[in-house]
């Protein structure tokens, strides 16, 4: 039986053409969580963005407040939440009566803040946005754990700052850090003894980079005594897939130009370098995305922890609209039925032996049962021949 058993889910920026209704857009991403509920996966990550047109949560504490009053289990994070744009007492509040509104399905997700032009909107230099990142997690930290906080920074202050609610979550409401291209994510989350969301692709070259970052974690969550859990570490990724690699490839023909232009023209890192006019060949190729059919999408996956150096605790999805929605629920309803059960613990791993056993004692069974009803024949006709004698 398979040892491992690696969670599932998505990362929800989310991405969003400019020619869309943005009410609907909000709807179908709704809908997309109600679907992924009914799907039996484990989490969903809501990001934050204030500008570029795309990604369009502004506040993903409030969608998450509404996808809990439409799901059942699956865990609602903060995928992330920008640390230099709050008050850090404020937002733990918010987070700490997210906690109670969900019943501990929520999670809070922390990260400096990815798109450069949302920092300068209020004023934050890009060189101060993990400076103050670590310097807010460190006072949340202690917020989260219920003590009274007095600090002050350049930025904020907090005098006897302490949280009126207690956590809903035993012991405490799950935390995780953003983790890209620098170590920084990976030094924090470590201190903390948290967990780590690894984003920024899946090349070979990001893979490493994500196992290096993973050591960087280890290490000082060792020098800080805390328990180095790789059950606490996501990798995100791409995946789009169909019956077949000919169909996916098609399906994705849909928008994948539009998204890969959003990261070209917006978003602080390109996907694609100068020259790439097919960019589904191309993500596919360097290991960044999988497109194609669930068996394609099990060997990125096995890809992906053989990377790892020793394995992880959830595969997240970038969810990407490359796909129109009929063929983006019908790939997440493929990944559910034929590629997760491959990464849980031998899903179906009980049910083959009990079919094999039963195949191969058909002939015995069988014979055993053939026997079984020739003698209740039997019997029956030899009572009809006694009642008819009589």
């Amino acid at each position: 039986m398979i040892d491992r058993y690696l969670r599932t889910g998505i990362f929800l920026a989310p991405f969003h053409a400019l020619d869309e209704n943005p009410t609907l857009a909000l709807e179908r991403d709704m809908e997309l969580l109600q679907h992924l509920d009914r799907l039996n996966y484990h989490e969903a990550w809501v990001g934050e963005h204030h500008s570029g047109g795309f990604e369009i949560i502004a506040c993903p504490e409030m969608f998450i407040a509404a996808a809990a009053e439409r799901t059942r289990h699956i865990r609602l994070g903060t995928g992330v939440v920008s640390l230099p744009y709050h008050n850090p007492f404020i937002l733990a509040s918010r987070m700490r009566q997210l906690d109670h509104m969900t019943r501990g399905r929520a999670m809070f997700g922390v990260g400096p803040g990815a798109l450069v032009h949302d920092a300068a909107k209020i004023g934050i230099n890009a060189a101060d946005q993990r400076r103050h990142m670590n310097e807010s997690l460190d006072a949340i930290v202690e917020l989260m754990a219920g003590e009274s906080v007095t600090r002050k920074t350049d930025w904020f202050e907090l005098n006897r700052a302490q949280l009126q609610l207690p956590p809903y979550s035993q012991p405490g409401m799950e935390m995780a850090v953003a983790c890209a291209r620098s170590p920084v994510g990976a030094v924090a989350s470590g201190r903390h003894g948290i967990g780590m969301l690894s984003i920024g692709g899946t090349s070979d070259d990001a893979l490493k980079a994500h196992a290096a970052n993973w050591k960087i974690y280890t290490d000082n969550a060792r020098q800080n005594g805390k328990p180095a859990d790789r059950s606490k570490w996501r990798i995100v990724t791409f995946a789009h897939i169909a019956p077949t690699r000919e169909q996916a490839f098609e399906e994705v023909k849909f928008g994948i130009d539009r998204y890969t232009k959003y990261f070209t023209d917006v978003a602080t890192f390109p996907i694609l370098p100068p020259g790439i006019t097919d960019a589904a060949q191309f993500l596919t190729k360097e290991g960044i995305a999988c497109i194609g059919t669930p068996d394609d999408c099990i060997r990125h996956f096995e890809r992906l922890w053989k990377g790892s150096d020793g394995g992880f605790g959830a595969v997240l999805l970038l969810a990407h609209n490359w796909a129109d929605w009929p063929a983006t629920q019908r790939s997440y309803e493929l990944m559910a039925r034929f590629v997760h059960p491959h990464f849980q613990r031998g899903a179906n791993t009980l049910r083959q032996l009990s079919y094999d056993i039963a195949a191969g004692n058909r002939g015995t069974y069988s014979a055993q049962s053939q026997a079984a009803v020739e003698s209740e024949i039997s019997k029956f006709q030899a009572a009809q021949s006694k009642r008819a004698a009589g």
